[in-house]
């Protein structure tokens, strides 16, 4: 593990305190809105195929069900927009504050919804619009906890602090599996009639804490010295849209980790257990990996502060791509402890890699002006295509061809997208937040280069 870390000297004791509440705030308010997007997609793949889609070939419900899993990414980038563009306006914590408020209100009336069975075809209709709203707070979420943290971390090891709100991701991932590890416990017939309700339901307990935590932060420091100097963007949308380029980089960076995140989780919840696995044992491994993934990824972040952001995430990519066959063939050998390797080295560690390093990296593409629209917008645009149509992709070349081969062969393609993209992406770990402040693009994103 990566020494604690600690501030920049020139920093006050009450930055370096407010640097830890806004990396607490980060790490919690991520955990709670991924908590409320994993959990969709865990229980849309043990029993949204029946409730939601019934009468359907359960090869078919399945696709279904994480067809509206897809429509919450779709809606992602329309929240990294609408959050980013307030944010950038108007400020970073007012925007997290809503985003957490949406996310939780959203999973708690999914918790209330009724089935098919009750009131027809507006059941599923019901559940799309939920999980569409789902997406819009997610997708402002991200680029603000991120950048509050980067923002406040000045100088010095900006990848270390930004791991605090990646580590969100398996930190929601890890509460997501063990409540629902506790519900499908009961009998079918009772976690198909009730149990299935309670993980969302419980999304208000974490809601509060959440808000509570995010309450007592203050705002980004650069975001404040651009509003004291008027320099904030009318339309940070169309100044980053002038230059398109880092935003494409920003978008393919992303693919590999957001095609082996929701391969290795929420769609291996459906394929292990319907080739023999029991319920318990997959999450079981899903709860292994993300133990595992709140060790690896604070030490690529930390690592990416000393070499570089472009090595580790190159480092994840080429493993990720290298292990995808094997990772499947642990999995097809139906033997729980190859299950949990599999998870753990496919999730926990390569995807891990790629993903840590990425919250300082995305934040370090853009300036102070338009640093939450563009930063949401790469990293939404990363999991609308890496993550949004992966489960169902594969959910239909698993159907028809019989074998784990399309899924191994979506995580090589996403893998391969990154390491390539990282090759146009220039070096970012030592390039100054404070000079780009005022600015709608930081200064290397004029010129790219290898």
């Amino acid at each position: 593990m990566p020494s604690s870390p600690v501030a920049s000297p020139s920093t006050t004791p009450e930055q370096t305190r407010q640097l830890r509440r806004v990396a607490l705030s980060g790490l919690l308010g991520t955990a709670v809105e991924f908590y409320d997007f994993l959990v969709y997609g865990t229980v849309a793949a043990l029993v949204f195929g029946e409730l939601f889609f019934p009468g359907a070939d359960p090869a078919v419900g399945t696709v279904a069900a994480f067809g509206t899993f897809a429509a919450g990414y779709v809606a992602r980038p329309l929240g990294g927009i609408l959050f980013g563009h307030y944010g950038d306006r108007l400020g970073r914590k007012s925007m997290l504050l809503l985003t957490m408020g949406l996310m939780g209100g959203a999973s708690f009336l999914i918790g209330l919804l009724p089935t098919y069975d009750t009131i027809g075809v507006w059941a599923p209709v019901l559940l799309i619009a939920l999980r569409v709203v789902q997406g819009i707070a997610i997708g402002g979420e991200w680029g603000g906890a991120t950048l509050m943290v980067v923002e406040h971390a000045g100088e010095r090891r900006r990848g270390l602090w930004s791991s605090f709100t990646q580590m969100g991701a398996p930190l929601g991932s890890l509460l997501s599996t063990t409540v629902v590890t506790l519900v499908v416990t009961l009998p079918r017939e009772e976690f198909a009639a009730w149990g299935w309700r309670v993980p969302f339901l419980m999304s208000v307990v974490l809601l509060g804490v959440g808000l509570f935590v995010r309450l007592k932060v203050v705002e980004s420091p650069l975001f404040a010295e651009v509003k004291k100097d008027r320099a904030e963007s009318r339309l940070p949308i169309l100044d980053v849209l002038r230059r398109p380029r880092p935003l494409l980089l920003a978008c393919c960076v992303g693919i590999g980790a957001f095609t082996a995140q929701s391969l290795l989780t929420s769609y291996m919840i459906a394929y292990a257990t319907g080739i023999g696995y029991a319920r318990p044992q997959v999450l079981t491994a899903l709860t292994v990996s993300a133990c595992v993934a709140l060790v690896v990824l604070p030490c690529a972040s930390a690592l990416s502060d000393r070499v570089g952001r472009r090595p580790v995430v190159l480092a994840g990519a080429l493993a990720s791509a290298a292990l995808a066959f094997p990772v499947l063939a642990l999995v097809d050998s139906k033997s729980p402890g190859l299950l949990i390797l599999a998870v753990v080295l496919g999730h926990g560690v390569a995807q891990s890699t790629m993903y840590g390093p990425l919250g300082a990296l995305l934040t370090e593409m853009f300036g102070t002006r338009v640093r939450y629209t563009g930063a949401s917008l790469g990293y939404q645009g990363a999991t609308l295509v890496g993550a949004g149509f992966s489960p169902m992709i594969a959910g239909s070349l698993v159907a028809g061809s019989g074998d784990s081969t399309p899924v191994s062969l979506l995580l090589c393609g996403g893998a391969a997208i990154t390491a390539l993209t990282v090759l146009f992406v220039r070096e970012t770990h030592k390039d100054s937040l404070t000079e780009s402040a005022g600015r709608s693009t930081a200064p290397h994103t004029e010129e790219v280069s290898a």
